[in-house]
C-alpha cells in the first residue's frame, strides 16, 4: 500500500507499516494482526499488553472515548467546521482533537460533514489515522459509525444502501441479512469505517415507540435472534465490528431516549423470554461489541439508574448472567435519557464504574475526560479498573487487524463501495421484504394498458441520508421507467384542505392514484387525503413508507403496501411489486392491531398476501 496522501485533503504523510508497529510496541513483537473479529478472538495477547504497560495515564482515558468532530478532512477541514469544533470541543481538526484527547475512537455523521463521498471519507480515515499514529506511542483509531440501513445511515449513495431491519425482517431470510452486513462490512471496511453501531437487537413491541420502531427487526424475540445472528456473522466475516443495541432492551417505550428519560415496566421473567433473547443470539454469535440503552429497567435495578450507569445491569447480568466479555459502548452520552439523573462530569465515572469500556460522544469531551481523569487520580476509579477496557478497546482493534493495515487502499473504493453487483443485490432483497396487507378486487397489480396514467401523491418526509427522495418523486420515477405516465405532487404528512382538494381534483386525470403514508394517526388529515381519494372512484393503492401500522387507520383503502422505509431501494421495489414486475414476498414482523381496540389484532406477525 503506497504511503501517499492527496494534498486537497490536507492529510499529512503516513508513517510505514513497520514505523507504526515500531512505535507502538516500543520493540514488542508485531503479532497484533490477529485477522479473526469477535471479542472472544483478542485474548490476552502479550504485545496487546506491552502496550498498556506502555501507556500514560492520559493516554489511557483517551483510549476510551469515541467522539465526534466536524470536517471532511482531518487537518483541512472548512471554516465553518472549524468554528464549529472550536465551539464544542475547543479543538479545530480531528488532528487536534487527537493530539490533546488521544481518542480512542472517532464517529463519523452526515451532519459533521464526514460523509461527502467515499473517497473523502477514505482520505479523512487516513489523514485520523496518521494523525494518530504520528503522537508519541501513537495507536490506530476505531472510526465508527451508525449504518444501519433503512432509515438510520451516515454514508450514503453511492455507497450501496439496503432495506432497514424491519423490511429484513418481513423478508424472514437469514441469508439476506447475512448478505447485506457483507455488503455493507465490505463498503465500510473499504472507506475506513471498522466499527458499526448495528445491529438493533431490540424488540419492537410498541406500535407507538418514538424512536426504535421500523429499526427493528420486529416483535418475535426467536425471528430477531436468527437475522441479529446472521447479521452480525456477515459485518464480522467483512473485518467489521458489529455492534448489537440496545441492551437491556429499547423495543417496548413510548419516550424516545433522546429527548427523555424511558422506564420499561416488564417483569424479570418478561426480560428474559423478550428482550434478553437476542442478546444472548449475538453473544453466541461472537459479537464484537454492545451498546447500552438510556433506559431504566425497575425489575433489573430499581435504583432509578439508566442502564447505561447501572452495574447490576452491565456487570452483573451482561458480564455474569450473560457471560460477555467484549466491548460495552454507551449510547450517545449528549441523549437526556442519560443527563437527567447525573450531571456531565458524574456520567463518564459512572458509566465506567458500572462495566462501560467506550464513552461515546459525551457532549463535552472535556469536561468527561477530565472527569474520568480525576476519578482516578482521586481514587474513586482504579487504574486497573481503567485498564480492563482499555485492554478490551486494543484487542478489539488487534482483532480487526488496524495495527497491521490502519490505512485503506483509496483506489480500491471504485472497486468496492456501490458495485453494480452490490446495488443489484439491495435491490433483489428489498424485493423479498415489501408486503402486500390489503388487495381487495384484486386492485393490484396495476396494467400499463389499463392503468397507464398514475398519479404519485402523499407524504413527502426528508430522506434518509444519501437517498435522492422525495419518496412521492421516486415512486413516480420508478413507475414511469416501468412504462407507466406517472406524476408525482407533494402533499406533506399533514396535508391541508387546499392540497386534498389539489389532489383530488389530480386524481380525474388519472387511472390509478398511488398514495405514500407515513405514520398515519387516528387525527392525522392523511386518512381524509386517503378518503377522498378513495371517494373518486379511481383505484387507489397506498403504500405505508414507514410503518405498517398506518393501514389500521384507513379502513376505506382496497389495496395496501408496507415498505418499512421511504429509501429508494425500497420504493422501487415497491414500484415493482405496484407494476406487476414481481411479486409480494414480505410477511409482517410485527402484528397490526386494531385502530378501535389496540387489545385486537388486525393482521398477526407472518401476514401476507400476495399474486
Amino acid at each position: 500500500m503506497p504511503d501517499t496522501s492527496t494534498a486537497s485533503t490536507g492529510n499529512t504523510a503516513r508513517p510505514s507499516r513497520r514505523a507504526v508497529l515500531a512505535a507502538a510496541t516500543a520493540g514488542a513483537t508485531a503479532s497484533l494482526a490477529l485477522g479473526s473479529p469477535g471479542y472472544a478472538a483478542g485474548h490476552d495477547d502479550p504485545t496487546v499488553r506491552a502496550l498498556l504497560s506502555r501507556m500514560t495515564l492520559e493516554e489511557k482515558v483517551g483510549q476510551l472515548f469515541v467522539m465526534r468532530v466536524y470536517g471532511h478532512s482531518a487537518t483541512a477541514p472548512d471554516q465553518a467546521d472549524i468554528d464549529a469544533n472550536l465551539a464544542e470541543i475547543g479543538v479545530r481538526t480531528a488532528a487536534e482533537l487527537i493530539a490533546k484527547y488521544r481518542v480512542g475512537g472517532i464517529i463519523y455523521f452526515t451532519w459533521a460533514h464526514n460523509t461527502r463521498d467515499p473517497h473523502q471519507i477514505a482520505d479523512l480515515s487516513n489523514g485520523i489515522q496518521a494523525a494518530s499514529l504520528a503522537q508519541p506511542r501513537g495507536l490506530p483509531v476505531l472510526i465508527s459509525t451508525d449504518q444501519e440501513h433503512g432509515i438510520v445511515c451516515r454514508v450514503g449513495a453511492p455507497a450501496t444502501l439496503l432495506p432497514g431491519a424491519m423490511a429484513v425482517g418481513a423478508g424472514a431470510s437469514r441469508a439476506d441479512a447475512r448478505t447485506l452486513g457483507r455488503i455493507s462490512g465490505t463498503e465500510l471496511r473499504a472507506i475506513g469505517i471498522r466499527q458499526d453501531y448495528s445491529p438493533v437487537a431490540d424488540v419492537n413491541v410498541n406500535p407507538a415507540n418514538p424512536v426504535i420502531g421500523v429499526r427493528s427487526f420486529g416483535a418475535d424475540p426467536d425471528a430477531v435472534a436468527d437475522l441479529v445472528t446472521a447479521e452480525v456473522q456477515g459485518y464480522q466475516r467483512a473485518g467489521v465490528a458489529a455492534t448489537a443495541k440496545h441492551f437491556p432492551g429499547h423495543g417496548d417505550t413510548a419516550v424516545d431516549s433522546h429527548f427523555g428519560f424511558p422506564v420499561i415496566t416488564h417483569s424479570r421473567e418478561l426480560w428474559e423470554r423478550l428482550d434478553a433473547v437476542p442478546f444472548r443470539a449475538a453473544i453466541r454469535a461472537g459479537i464484537d461489541s454492545i451498546m447500552t440503552a438510556h433506559i431504566m429497567v425497575p425489575a433489573l435495578d430499581d435504583s432509578g439508574d439508566p442502564a447505561t450507569l447501572s452495574h447490576p445491569i452491565l456487570t452483573g447480568i451482561l458480564r455474569g448472567e450473560l457471560g460477555y466479555d467484549g466491548l460495552v459502548v454507551t449510547d450517545a452520552l449528549g441523549m437526556e435519557g442519560v443527563r437527567t439523573k447525573y450531571g456531565d462530569d458524574r456520567v463518564p465515572v459512572l458509566a465506567l464504574k458500572a462495566g462501560v469500556d467506550q464513552l461515546l460522544n459525551p457532549p463535552s469531551l472535556d469536561v468527561a475526560w477530565n472527569a474520568v481523569l480525576n476519578a482516578v487520580r482521586g481514587g474513586e476509579l482504579t487504574e486497573a479498573r481503567l485498564d480492563e477496557s482499555v485492554l478490551r478497546v486494543l484487542r478489539l482493534k488487534a482483532g480487526l487487524g488496524l495495527f497491521e493495515e490502519p490505512y485503506v487502499d483509496r483506489d480500491r473504493v471504485d472497486r468496492t463501495v456501490g458495485t453494480a453487483r452490490h446495488l443489484a443485490t439491495a435491490d433483489r432483497i428489498a424485493e423479498r421484504t415489501t408486503t402486500l396487507l390489503v388487495n381487495e378486487g384484486r386492485v393490484l397489480p396495476l396494467s400499463r394498458r389499463g392503468h397507464g396514467r398514475v398519479l404519485v401523491v402523499g407524504a413527502d418526509p426528508a430522506s434518509p441520508s444519501g437517498t435522492t427522495g422525495p419518496p412521492t418523486g421516486v415512486l413516480a420515477r420508478a413507475l414511469t421507467e416501468l412504462g407507466f405516465t406517472a406524476t408525482a405532487l407533494s402533499t406533506g404528512t399533514a396535508p391541508s384542505a387546499a392540497a386534498i382538494a389539489q389532489a383530488v381534483a389530480a386524481a380525474a386525470a388519472a387511472d390509478a392514484v398511488v398514495v405514500g403514508t407515513y405514520n398515519v394517526t387516528a387525527t392525522n388529515s392523511q386518512r381524509a387525503l386517503v378518503e377522498q381519494l378513495v371517494a373518486t372512484g379511481r383505484p387507489v393503492v397506498v403504500v405505508a413508507v414507514r410503518n405498517p401500522y398506518d393501514i389500521a387507520q384507513l379502513p376505506s383503502v382496497r389495496a395496501c403496501l408496507a415498505t418499512y422505509s421511504w429509501t429508494d431501494v425500497e420504493l422501487r421495489a415497491a414500484a415493482r411489486v405496484i407494476a406487476g414486475r414481481v411479486a409480494p414476498r414480505g410477511r409482517l414482523p410485527v402484528p397490526i392491531p386494531r385502530a378501535d381496540d389496540p387489545a385486537q389484532v388486525l393482521y398477526p406477525i407472518g401476514y401476507g398476501l400476495t399474486y
